[in-house]
């Protein structure tokens, strides 16, 4: 085993699976670190199928002119509270979602402290998911 380890063609060899090793693993850590940015789609697998929770950060009146399906109204400025007072279960996904996902993204290091297991963003907000031609609830 040693000798394997000491000769040079081989030092490359195990410098290549340590690279590829640590490119695989990458993304992963960074979306346990920073939460994920989900598509349309994925977006709808993870409310669908992963029966994650969705928390709309728009104003008021972009959220009643049209939402996603079961998507929950959550001021970005009390962001905290609003999460508190809808007593989420925490084990679950989260789903944060806002006109583009800018918002969204900045709120998310908020939402991480909360004890989420699992976050993630739409990326591109509602727009994109207008543009994935998806239905939006008034």
């Amino acid at each position: 085993m040693m000798n394997f380890l000491t000769q040079i063609d081989n030092l490359a060899l195990i410098a290549l699976l340590l690279v590829s090793g640590t490119a695989l693993f990458l993304p992963t850590l960074s979306t346990l670190i920073s939460g994920k940015g989900l598509s349309p789609t994925e977006a709808t697998i993870w409310i669908n199928r992963r029966k994650a929770y969705v928390l709309d950060l728009r104003a008021e009146e972009a959220f009643k002119g049209g939402h996603l399906p079961g998507a929950k109204l959550a001021n970005a400025a009390s962001l905290e509270s609003a999460i508190e007072s809808l007593k989420l279960d925490r084990k679950r996904p989260l789903v944060l979602v806002c006109e583009t996902g800018t918002q969204s993204r900045k709120a998310l290091a908020q939402v991480q402290k909360l004890g989420f297991l699992e976050l993630g963003v739409l990326e591109g907000g509602i727009h994109a998911w207008k543009m994935a031609a998806l239905p939006l609830v008034k």
